[in-house]
């Protein structure tokens, strides 16, 4: 490469945009055909990560993240120099970042797009999976690796064995009319890192029958209803899944939720018949789908008068994001 040349890809920066996501379930603990997990989520139109990149000879971290979150950025582009042998280095400037340990997919979220903005400034060419895979995401939930790549409504088929990304079985449009309300508490992390590990280590032989169950859900419930644009239906869908898993993980996070305050909330959901809410991943953020802004809106000013005192729970009223993350060339 020219002197030049050299310059100009040392001046490169990359821009890298990518979003939230709920992970509203799994359906097949059980694991007894050969693959378990297997899971359905939503890619998110808020909150957002956004950084932008370029080559740099040492590791660089700036922009508006804490320590501990600059710490884990710096472990992750560490690895991927590290395990992809490269000679240079890169300068990363966060400037939004996704909520950590709140069930939203931050920690994927960050990985894939560090991952995305190393592979083009060296012109590496890596897909999605292969960064998961040098970096061990995607291990239970390949819905943070569809999400980054495609956005919109998702399901995967579990994990085959240690070191594959789960496959991605359907991807749908989510219906642009529909809205999710996030009920947020940020007091209290879900349960992340060794401790998830731990958990699920721990946890008893999930029913071969119930895993049957939640799979017919999935196939005859969810996927229809989301063609149909039925929000009943996958309502009753994402509940029963809610249901089981949630009380399957009770002894490791304390009950079917792992914030008492968002499942007061969710509780209060369920008596008011609002067709479709849970937790998503391991929590504490809650979410509850609508049909439209308005019916979105009046719930959480419900919410927001009947639980006023509580001062450490928060909503936000976000959209589907049926795209998946930019990488562009600045």
């Amino acid at each position: 490469m020219s002197t030049s040349n050299l310059q100009s890809a040392k001046n490169t920066e990359i821009l890298v945009k990518s979003a939230a996501r709920l992970h509203m379930g799994f359906f097949d603990l059980h694991g007894g055909l050969g693959r378990k997990f297997g899971s359905i989520g939503l890619s998110l139109s808020a909150p957002h990560l956004v950084l932008t990149a370029s080559r740099a000879d040492k590791l660089q971290i700036a922009g508006g993240i804490d320590s501990k979150g600059a710490t884990r950025a710096n472990n992750i582009a560490q690895q991927l120099i590290k395990n992809l042998n490269l000679t240079g280095s890169v300068a990363l400037n966060i400037q939004q970042v996704i909520p950590e340990h709140a069930g939203l997919g931050s920690g994927t979220q960050l990985v894939l797009a560090i991952g995305a903005a190393i592979s083009k400034l060296y012109h590496l060419d890596l897909t999605t999976s292969q960064i998961a895979m040098l970096t061990g995401r995607g291990n239970r939930s390949g819905i943070g690796i569809a999400a980054f790549d495609l956005g919109g409504l998702l399901i995967d088929g579990g994990r085959k064995a240690i070191g594959n990304v789960p496959p991605l079985l359907a991807r749908y449009d989510f219906p642009k009319s529909w809205r999710v309300l996030l009920i947020l508490d940020a007091t209290q992390p879900g349960i992340h890192g060794e401790e998830e590990k731990e958990a699920f280590n721990n946890l008893p032989i999930f029913s071969e029958n119930l895993a049957a169950h939640l799979c017919r859900h999935v196939l005859m419930q969810a996927m229809p209803a989301m063609v149909e644009q039925d929000l009943t239906a996958f309502g009753n869908s994402i509940q029963a899944l809610q249901a089981h898993v949630g009380d399957y993980f009770a002894p490791a996070q304390g009950g079917r939720y792992a914030s008492r305050e968002v499942g007061v909330v969710l509780e209060y959901l369920a008596h008011a018949g609002v067709a479709c809410f849970g937790q998503s991943s391991w929590g504490p953020t809650g979410f509850a789908v609508f049909e439209n802004e308005a019916s979105a809106n009046a719930m959480q000013q419900q919410l927001q008068a009947q639980f006023v005192e509580n001062k450490n729970i928060s909503y936000e009223i976000v959209r589907g994001n049926n795209s998946g993350a930019t990488i562009q060339k600045l």
